[in-house]
């Protein structure tokens, strides 16, 4: 059995620390790469999600409003040839629903952040990355907590070497 990477934690003074470290992930990421964004109302998962889906827009010279999907559910965007999907999964009641929405064949060939992923119930990705959202001791910082299997083991580690980047 492989052995599973420690929790990463990280502090998050400002919300453009939040930016910054959602750009540094962007890169590593692609299809299949399913990132499952959990905390409280306001606690930065949206401003991630924003951040991270503008660098990939970015990276292809695109650029395009990422509004939250609170209302719409699920927001699409091809970012060349990836597609990304950005869904908020707050207005569930049911995991049945989501799986309406599509997500299982998504989870394989997109990169999706899923914001209240509890709402899945059990139809969760097992290699999916947890990054678990929490109030810091300031106004405006946060705490990240990013746990995931052995496929993301060397991300977590590089991301542990260079957070004072941030």
């Amino acid at each position: 059995m492989p052995v599973l990477p420690e929790p990463t934690v990280l502090s998050l003074p400002t919300p453009e620390a939040t930016a910054a470290l959602a750009r540094r992930l962007a890169p590593g990421l692609g299809a299949g790469d399913v990132l499952l964004l959990d905390g409280p109302i306001g606690a930065g998962k949206s401003h991630f999600a924003r951040a991270l889906i503008l660098a990939r827009l970015n990276a292809v010279g695109l650029w395009e409003e990422v509004p939250s999907p609170t209302f719409t559910l699920v927001q699409t965007y091809h970012a060349g040839d990836l597609e990304i999907w950005h869904a908020d999964l707050y207005r569930l009641t049911h995991a049945d629903e989501a799986l309406e929405l599509g997500l299982a064949e998504a989870f394989t060939t997109a990169l999706c952040l899923v914001e209240w992923p509890d709402r899945l119930g059990p139809d969760l990705p097992a290699d999916a990355l947890r990054l678990e959202f929490a109030y810091g001791a300031g106004q405006d910082a946060r705490q990240l907590t990013l746990t995931g299997g052995a496929r993301w083991a060397g991300l977590l580690a590089g991301l542990a070497q260079t957070v004072c980047d941030v």
